[in-house]
């Protein structure tokens, strides 16, 4: 299927959001939306992913 994700279109065979991150090799704490809506972290393997879906994957920084 094609998402975007962080902007950039990809073909995933990903079917939820956790699968997700895993396979785009996120790892570690990470906040995550699908179409603009936050999705927490407990409910990544229950949230179901359709073509089109616009994901971003944001990851906490050090710094400053």
């Amino acid at each position: 299927m094609k998402i975007v994700l962080n902007g950039e279109t990809r073909d995933v065979r990903a079917q939820n959001l956790a699968e997700l991150l895993d396979e785009c090799g996120f790892t570690g704490r990470v906040a995550t939306a699908v179409n603009e809506d936050f999705v927490p972290s407990s409910l990544r393997i229950a949230h179901k992913l359709t073509n089109g879906d616009r994901v971003e994957v944001v990851a906490p920084m050090q710094g400053g």
